[in-house]
């Protein structure tokens, strides 16, 4: 059985973070990932939209370590983890592997939550992994070559006005205005508290409703959703209730923790939320154990967000502590330096440190600049500018490209999802 200094298990933005950091003093560290790449995930959306192709936001992960000698990194899904004997199993395409470590870091994030309602997964999209966009983004095609009078499909139903929400919704109303122009489309944002981008609120919630409802998405806040049978979209407002039909339904409202939350509350006697997410010590370890950190959104402390700049920030701030930069048990301490959100082309909203506050134009190149800057490996961030150039400049749509490229000549659109649970 191999032994390493550190075993990392998660590739998003924490996990790599840690590896990054080990590797400036040489520490020899396992990352293990249940799939290839380092996946930017706030960009999805741009996936699943046709705005950027696949590959300009989810690199092979080996690829993004190459350089890091100390670093080596293997696919596959944690299974145990033995904290006792230090030993972590993962299974791979050959079967199962373990491997013995001094310091486990847990950085795996979380899971589409539904509320009680996990059949709720088989009638939605989702937008947590690179599949889920792909999917999503061949039936919005296929939604739009439907016939101008299937009016099922060419509605849309997004549930959750934060930032994911807003920002497919507003994607959504866009490919019908300036790529799709043959039949508008009909969009409704369903979000359970009174604003939009409810962890904003004030001017910048406002901006966000004002802007999407200027474009004829219809905005329905207070509302919740009670049922989703087929086509048919449940909600209820106050004291009555509305039934909205739609082939594509989008769910993007509250998370759930993955099975290695599970079981490393349970190995470890870490309590969890009501969301699974493990309840972390201050230092960012887990229960009773000093060599076992977990961070990003599979955690909850103190009410930090779960966003890309915590997890980065927390898996910082772990790797100095083992690697003798900070002393065992050093408070971790969040630098907060803003959220941002697109609502459509050439608008956005930023809630940025100091009070300031920016909207619209000012806003969306904000918004460009710090994606940018995070997007991982030089290549990429000249392909996202290429093809942010052509969807938002012009009228193309890169990432469709990838789907004409794919499908068969001959092959006809297939009935939109929704369409088919209710045939």
């Amino acid at each position: 059985m191999r032994r390493t200094d550190v075993v990392i298990i998660g590739s998003g933005f924490g996990g790599l973070a840690v590896a990054k950091r080990l590797a400036k003093s040489k520490i020899d560290t396992l990352l293990i990932s249940a799939t290839d790449e380092h996946l930017f995930q706030p960009l999805l959306y741009q996936v699943a939209t046709g705005v950027l192709p696949t590959e300009e936001i989810a690199p092979n992960i080996g690829d993004v370590l190459e350089s890091k000698e100390s670093v080596s990194v293997v696919r596959g899904y944690v299974t145990d983890i033995d904290v006792d004997r230090k030993v972590v199993t993962y299974r791979t395409d050959d079967g199962d592997e373990q491997v013995g470590y001094d310091r486990l870091v847990a950085a795996a994030g979380v899971a589409q939550g539904y509320f009680g309602h996990d059949e709720w997964a088989d009638r939605t999209f989702s937008l947590k992994s690179l599949d889920d966009a792909v999917a999503l983004r061949a039936h919005l095609l296929e939604c739009f070559a439907a016939p101008a009078d299937d009016a099922e499909a060419h509605t849309f139903v997004v549930v959750g006005g934060g930032a994911t929400g807003v920002e497919i919704a507003g994607q959504i109303r866009e490919l019908s205005t300036r790529h799709f122009t043959e039949v508008p489309a009909v969009v409704y944002l369903v979000e359970g508290a009174g604003d939009l981008l409810p962890v904003y609120g004030g001017k910048l919630s406002a901006f966000a409703r004002k802007t999407l409802e200027k474009t004829g998405i219809e905005v329905l806040t207070d509302t919740f959703v009670t049922d989703i049978d087929g086509v048919e979209v449940t909600v209820h407002s106050g004291d009555e209730d509305r039934v909205l039909r739609a082939a594509t339904i989008v769910w993007s409202a509250g998370v759930q923790a993955t099975g290695l939350a599970g079981v490393l509350a349970e190995v470890t006697g870490c309590a969890t939320d009501r969301a699974g997410r493990l309840l972390i010590d201050d230092d960012l370890t887990v229960g009773d154990r000093d060599d076992v950190f977990a961070i990003g959104d599979m955690t909850s402390l103190k009410g930090y967000p779960g966003q890309s700049p915590v997890a980065m920030q927390q898996g910082r701030h772990v790797a100095d502590v083992i690697r003798g930069k900070k002393a065992a048990g050093t408070e971790f301490v969040y630098l907060d330096k803003g959220s941002m959100a697109v609502v459509n082309r050439h608008n956005a909203v930023v809630d940025a440190p100091f009070g300031i506050k920016l909207t619209g134009v000012l806003g969306w190149f904000t918004w460009l600049a710090v994606h940018l800057f995070y997007l991982v490996g030089f290549r990429n961030r000249v392909a996202a500018i290429a093809s942010w150039f052509k969807a938002f400049a012009g009228r193309a749509r890169p990432g469709f490209a990838q789907v004409a490229a794919a499908a068969p000549a001959s092959e006809s659109p297939r009935r939109p999802r929704g369409a088919e649970r209710a045939a």
